[in-house]
């Protein structure tokens, strides 16, 4: 019986391979010109096989990246004399193409968070009346929704941390998606801002990391939780939906 057997979770990732690519780029700091195709592909097929033990719905999309990646991957273990003719006017990089779609995309990823932001500004902006309109304190820091990504990666940080002992799984107690849901939602409203690493303290089974994790995804599927970073790739924290304002 899988985790998820008692209360299924079908959250789509509305962020492509693209998004996942560029993602890893970010977080290794590496130059996107110059990909370190065999530590990326690693990475990538690490972030597939997290998607298919939470049973999150991949699209065809990843699955043709992942292929592609490995070809590529393969070409550049050739001799450059034995690559393709047609390479010849990529100046023999196998990587070249994929270069070129990451560029484009990036350049309409951050073209919609330049609108996105200026959206943003005009919603704090009112127009002048007879009496005066009293503004909030401004937080010294912009907090940013995580992507999916963030999330899979706090994810495995807390499965490594669980010890593997077999026998400890064995006799584990079993948890739920339902109950999970049901405890989350009764933290919150204890305390309307939890840590994602706190969360997951204590846990002695993967059964029940996977449990928690699922039952974050389908309170933020359901729109009664947001996950929030102060800084990239920093500590995640889930706030209850509301709490923000």
């Amino acid at each position: 019986m899988t985790p998820t057997d008692e209360y299924r979770v079908k959250l789509d990732v509305f962020e492509g391979p693209l998004d996942l690519l560029l993602y890893l780029i970010r977080k290794e700091e590496v130059d996107i010109y110059d990909i370190p195709i065999e530590r990326i592909t690693q990475q990538y097929m690490a972030y597939l096989d997290l998607m298919r033990m939470l049973d999150l719905n991949i699209a065809g999309e990843f699955i043709v990246m992942a292929a592609t990646l490995m070809m590529i991957k393969s070409r550049l273990l050739l001799p450059v004399e034995e690559r393709a003719v047609e390479e010849e006017e990529d100046d023999g990089d196998p990587r070249w193409d994929l270069v070129r779609q990451l560029v484009e995309y990036k350049k309409f990823k951050d073209a919609a968070l330049h609108l996105q932001v200026l959206e943003d500004q005009q919603e704090n902006i009112f127009i002048r009346s007879g009496e005066g309109v009293e503004l909030g304190a401004v937080p010294e820091v912009a907090l940013h929704d995580v992507s999916i990504f963030d999330l899979i990666a706090a994810f495995n940080d807390a499965l490594s941390k669980v010890q593997k002992e077999e026998l400890r799984e064995i006799f584990a107690e079993r948890f739920t998606v339902g109950e999970k849901i049901d405890d989350l939602l009764q933290q919150l409203e204890r305390e309307p801002r939890l840590s994602l690493t706190t969360l997951f303290t204590g846990m002695t089974s993967r059964h029940e990391v996977v449990c928690t994790f699922l039952a974050v995804l389908e309170l933020m599927r359901l729109k009664q939780l947001r996950a929030i970073q102060e800084e990239a790739y920093g500590p995640i924290e889930l706030w209850k939906v509301g709490e923000e304002a």
